[in-house]
């Protein structure tokens, strides 16, 4: 099955939490600190693999997550950083993110791209030693790791797509010119999935070919299979629009070209005004009236015209070389640069975390964020210096200055997942 659109939710490694812990040796009194600090989460890594052509993997499998950071421990040790897990998908796959529409990545070039970022480990309680606060009772957390809902779609790597209606000729016009072998029967959707090809025009010049299926009257609006498939032409460099001259299928073939730019448009403008080749397939079956008035058709437009009959090969390998000219003279394939990063929470402290507030019947204000009730837990509350930490994580974040403008007074309770406090200004 050929799948080029999945959506799947990705998670890195949160950090491991620093450690609190004092020496411990005989004959030596007050050791001291020696929490070691929690290790850093996995990173979320995308791969390109030519071994694979489709997106059916991510149809089954949806979530995933790398390893968490270690958390530190005694004698100063570091805990281990979490592994980074590795996800391969076809060269050619663009990573959305999916709530903001941004492109986070194009996975086309070799080598890795992280896409989310494992959170930094927490500091030990040794890091916190000074010669005013020599016992430390308190460490930090681990940070999140970044985690979104992201689609991948898939966009062929192809300098050159075939566009035309059902049963044209563009599965026999591919299977002539490269070593593709597509299905090719006389009806309609016979090619389901896009086919790649490679033409070899002489030593050292060849091109990636792509035969685009589907395509009809109201593709881009949904209609059919073409919707399915028209973002695979989208980085082409040269379209090749073949049309049955012969008009055998009781089509007009001005109607036809005309059908199939209006789709192309429909998806894109920016397609729309790509180079251009027509070729009038089936000349052995069409009178040369019928090659000649097409012909004229098509010059008018300024258009390369080829005449051609992939079934006998007639004219297919003229084609082929204009078809390598011109990729000649244009640019690379078209790479899709990256519209920003998944958002990245402030490593200090809770800045640009999310969190939700509301006051319920019985006056009490009640603070909603996922992300404190892993900081609660490391708070001592019996601790001093760990209680001044907490109040600096609430105002870091804006939960302190939200709980003002909405009018909270001093001994009003506070609500933090079941532990509450008197607010004091």
């Amino acid at each position: 099955m050929f799948v080029d659109k999945a959506t799947i939710k990705i998670k890195a490694g949160d950090g491991g939490d620093g450690a609190v812990s004092f020496h411990r040796e005989k004959y030596v009194a007050a050791g001291g600190p020696d929490g070691g600090d929690g290790g850093k989460g996995g990173d979320i890594v995308f791969v390109p693999d030519d071994s694979l052509s489709t997106l059916i993997d991510f149809r089954y499998k949806r979530k995933y997550e790398a390893q968490r950071g270690q958390n530190g421990s005694g004698k100063n040790c570091t805990g281990k950083n979490g592994a980074d897990l590795v996800i391969k998908v076809p060269r050619g796959t663009i990573i959305r993110e999916k709530e903001t529409g941004n492109i986070l990545a194009d996975i086309s070039d070799d080598g890795p791209q992280i896409i989310a970022h494992g959170g930094k480990g927490g500091k030990g309680n040794a890091r916190f030693a000074t010669p005013t606060r020599q016992i430390p009772r308190f460490s930090k957390p681990g940070f999140t790791g970044q985690e979104a809902e992201v689609i991948l779609e898939l966009k062929l790597l192809a300098d050159v797509g075939l566009v035309g209606f059902p049963n044209v000729g563009k599965s026999t016009l591919i299977s002539v010119v490269s070593a593709a072998k597509p299905k090719i029967a006389n009806y309609h959707f016979t090619t389901l999935t896009p086919v790649l090809g490679v033409v070899s025009v002489d030593e050292g010049r060849s091109f990636v070919m792509a035969d685009i299926p589907g395509l009809i009257e109201g593709a881009s609006e949904g209609v059919g299979l073409g919707h399915e498939f028209l973002r695979h032409v989208d980085r082409c460099r040269l379209i090749v629009h073949v049309v049955d001259v012969s008009g055998c299928e009781g089509r007009d073939p001005k109607d036809d070209f005309e059908v199939i730019n209006r789709e192309l448009a429909g998806f894109s403008e920016e397609l729309a005004q790509r180079p251009q080749i027509v070729c009038a397939n089936k000349c052995d079956m069409a009178t040369p009236e019928q090659i000649a008035e097409f012909r004229a058709f098509i010059e008018e437009k300024g258009l390369p015209f080829f005449e051609i009959s992939a079934a006998t090969t007639m004219g297919t390998k003229e084609l082929v070389n204009r078809i390598a000219d011109e990729l000649a003279k244009l640019p690379p394939i078209k790479r899709y640069e990256p519209e920003g990063d998944l958002r990245k929470f402030d490593e200090e402290a809770g800045k640009g975390q999310s969190f939700d507030i509301h006051r319920g019947d019985d006056a009490v204000f009640y603070v909603e964020a996922p992300w404190l009730e892993h900081i609660i837990r490391t708070v001592d509350m019996d601790d001093y210096m760990s209680l001044q930490y907490f109040q600096r994580v609430l105002r870091s974040s804006g939960i302190i200055d939200k709980l003002e403008e909405m009018g909270i007074e001093e001994g009003d309770t506070v609500n933090i997942f079941g532990f509450e406090f008197d607010f004091v200004f």
